[in-house]
């Protein structure tokens, strides 16, 4: 949400788009049965929240990276 209000023509295209083209692929009465939090948290802009995208990834992986397990005794 902006200072201007939402973007819904935005919000719709990505709501109702096809999943095969980065939309959610929902039909317009589920779109329109969603709150603006619960869309939010579908898009993955939540408050709070990022997005994951390949530098998301990358980022977590630096932070919290992959160990071997210990062994057993």
């Amino acid at each position: 949400m902006s200072a201007l209000g939402l973007d819904w023509a935005g919000l719709m295209k990505v709501g109702l788009g096809p999943a095969r083209m980065g939309g959610l692929g929902l039909t317009p009465d589920r779109f329109w049965a969603l709150t603006p939090a619960e869309l939010a948290l579908m898009l993955g802009i939540e408050p709070g929240a990022r997005a994951m995208t390949r530098d998301r990834l990358a980022e977590l992986a630096a932070r919290y990276p992959d160990r071997a397990a210990a062994p057993k005794a």
